[in-house]
């Protein structure tokens, strides 16, 4: 018997109001909108040689597919305020820590609360869980893909406010 995992992310309001009309304009008029495209690619007529009909599906593809990755997030979102600036690690929080001798700054939480320009670490990420829950000054590790411990010490935790 396999065990499922539901993963949880974490989403201020304002993320999630956000999302949901994404998710309500790609399930309602952005759906009618491609359904009507490939209607009239259809009545070009060849279908095997007909550009419109097959980019048009194509975009169906992943609008669908993207319907689907939106309700799933939604459905499992944990809504929150913006957490206080008190320099626990946890989601939704801007973390800096030193790593190889390096800083690197981050969100901990779901890429979907960042605008693109951020690093994102999902808590359940191995760095996400080794940092989750510690404070400025504190040293961890964590273990890479290849194998290799990696040490962090964590600089400082802000909320993301995005």
């Amino acid at each position: 018997m396999s065990e499922t995992v539901v993963k949880t992310s974490y989403l201020t309001q304002e993320a999630f109001d956000r999302l949901k009309a994404e998710l309500d304009e790609l399930s309602g008029p952005g759906r009618a909108d491609i359904v009507a495209k490939i209607e009239a690619a259809r009545e070009e007529g060849d279908l095997k040689e007909n550009g419109g009909y097959h980019a048009a599906r194509e975009e169906q593809g992943k609008n669908e597919a993207r319907i689907r990755q939106l309700t799933q997030l939604l459905d499992r979102a944990i809504i929150g305020e913006t957490p206080p600036d008190d320099g626990i690690v946890e989601p939704g929080m801007l973390v800096t820590v030193e790593m190889f001798g390096d800083e690197e700054t981050f969100l901990l939480g779901s890429r979907e609360i960042a605008d693109g320009s951020l690093t994102v670490y999902s808590e359940q990420s191995p760095i996400g869980s080794a940092v989750n829950g510690k404070k400025a000054g504190d040293e961890t590790s964590y273990e890479a893909p290849n194998g290799k411990q990696i040490d962090v010490k964590i600089l400082s935790a802000k909320p993301y406010t995005g």
